[in-house]
């Protein structure tokens, strides 16, 4: 992943367009010209200034992030306004190896317009007002001035702050919009996601660990993923020992836990070479520390960790599925415009969580789409079923309530999509899963799938939504197989077999 910063000014403003445009190209990809610079072609595309990238003249793009996946280069850009970062005015240039633009996803509708950077609140009284927000508070991040352009909304002057504590719903970490002119709150955004040598684990048994030699003492540290470890959650210690053997056996022991949950990012790590192309969860060889050791029936990622809790049994919860889901949060917002909303997270991170155990292919841990089932987290079996959501009490088709939901619950109908895409209605070896339109659906495989999924991803705006991920998985699938309509049939199938309608703008194969 690069994250040279480039800085494009951008004159008068332009005519409003659709949010997600395609550039039509030939029905077959031509061979890539070596001497083509893909990035540079995306940065040529913004200096232009398309009208689909909505620009006033005050804006200014600034290039953070660029992914390659399967012959693609996804530029991601933030924009800022009279030097202020403007919330929601992230877009993605998909450029191929011809340096042709074949794709740009933009999260605003319209421009920002004028907004005034002089704020009328103080900086004190919007701290307050964020601290407000939870019910204790141990630490204040950095506080600053933005300009919060939510889609379909007028932009407004914010000051931005995010609070550390406790909230209704447990541990926080909640980043608070607060008006600059009025001292409303404007929007909030929680970054706790919660999923409700050699070593012997509880779950995936023996199991191979890489691990960090210092001397004649051995560490739960991986020598090849920056910040990679395992460590008690109450210490916040690497486990260590001389012998490099890890754990008993025993799920109430958080070496145990430790060693199930190092094998699982290990496992991952490897599911991102070998299928997406990626370069470890953050996109640039690294992940974050697992602490294991939470005092709670869940298990969480807060963009500064992965903290692994216990079942009632009071066994720790690291199961394939389980911390690849926690990492799988970690992914999405490692890839354009942060963690998924509109009630999208949780099925994104049960995606990944799904090609971890599929890739793992562990006989302790079998592929089964289920979510949880090794660690019966409150006694009760599987916390999600991906291939029939209504066994949890969750929904199996898309409604206007869905993004609406609780995030977990609202992984309903994605999860169903999910596997009607890779599996298909009849299952093919997994269970048989009825669609909401009495349709037959023909499934892709849980690679294709996941390589679908993952670049509908790189797509991903700010202004994430199911309807976009309709479009972004239709465009992957298009943009990935050039020449053929089969893999995009099958995700246009799925989608409509979960109810999910049609949106204006979508691609056609």
């Amino acid at each position: 992943m690069v994250r040279t910063p480039l800085v494009i000014a951008l004159a008068a403003g332009t005519a409003a367009a659709s949010a997600l445009v395609a550039v039509t190209g030939p029905a077959a990809a031509k061979p890539p010209t070596p001497s083509v610079d893909a990035v540079a072609a995306a940065d040529a595309a913004v200096q232009a200034r398309p009208s689909v990238l909505r620009a006033s003249k005050h804006d200014t793009f600034q290039r953070r992030q660029v992914y390659k996946s399967h012959g693609l280069t996804y530029a991601a850009y933030d924009r800022t306004y009279k030097g202020l970062p403007v919330k929601g005015g992230d877009f993605v240039v998909v450029t191929d190896d011809a340096g042709q633009t074949r794709y740009t996803s933009v999260a605003q509708s319209s421009p920002v317009g004028e907004v005034s950077t002089v704020a009328k609140v103080t900086e004190s009284a919007a701290i307050a007002t964020a601290r407000g927000q939870l019910t204790t508070v141990t630490g204040v991040e950095a506080t600053r001035l933005v300009v919060v352009a939510t889609d379909g909304a007028a932009a407004k002057l914010a000051y931005e702050t995010t609070v550390n504590g406790t909230g209704a719903e447990g541990v926080s970490r909640l980043t608070v919009d607060v008006d600059a002119s009025t001292g409303a709150v404007l929007a909030t955004e929680e970054h706790v996601t919660e999923a409700t040598g050699t070593g012997t684990g509880w779950i995936n048994g023996t199991v191979s660990l890489n691990t960090t030699q210092s001397g004649s003492t051995y560490s739960l540290k991986d020598p090849s993923i920056t910040n990679l470890s395992c460590q008690d959650a109450s210490t916040r210690v690497t486990f260590s020992g001389p012998d490099n053997v890890w754990g008993n056996g025993n799920g109430t022991s958080k070496e145990t836990g430790c060693v199930d949950a190092l094998y699982v990012a290990q496992k991952q790590k490897a599911m991102l070479t070998a299928w997406l192309g990626r370069n470890g969860q953050n996109g640039s060889g690294g992940a974050w520390p697992i602490r294991v050791g939470l005092n709670q029936q869940n298990a969480y990622y807060d963009g500064t960790q992965i903290q692994i809790g216990k079942n009632t049994a009071g066994r720790w919860i690291s199961s394939l599925d389980v911390v690849g889901h926690e990492l799988g949060h970690g992914i999405d917002d490692k890839t354009p415009g942060g963690i998924s909303k509109g009630g999208t997270q949780e099925f994104v991170a049960d995606t990944i969580g799904a090609a971890t155990e599929a890739y793992a292919a562990n006989a302790s841990d079998p592929f089964d789409y289920q979510v949880g089932e090794e660690v019966n987290l409150v006694g009760s079996g599987p916390i999600r079923y991906m291939y029939n959501p209504s066994l949890a009490g969750d929904a199996n088709c898309y409604s206007s309530s869905t993004p609406g939901s609780e995030v977990h619950s609202a992984a309903g109908p994605g999860n169903h999509w999910f596997y009607l895409l890779a599996q298909g209605s009849g299952g093919n070896g997994q269970p048989a899963s009825s669609t909401c339109n009495g349709s037959t659906v023909t499934g892709v495989g849980i690679q294709a799938a996941m390589k679908i999924m993952y670049n509908a991803m790189l797509l991903k705006t700010s202004s994430s939504s199911y309807a976009k991920y309709r479009v972004w998985t239709l465009q992957a699938a298009k943009n990935l197989n050039p020449g053929s309509c089969t893999q995009f049939n099958a995700v246009k199938a799925a989608w409509n077999a979960v109810s999910l309608p049609a949106q204006s703008g979508e691609p056609t194969c």
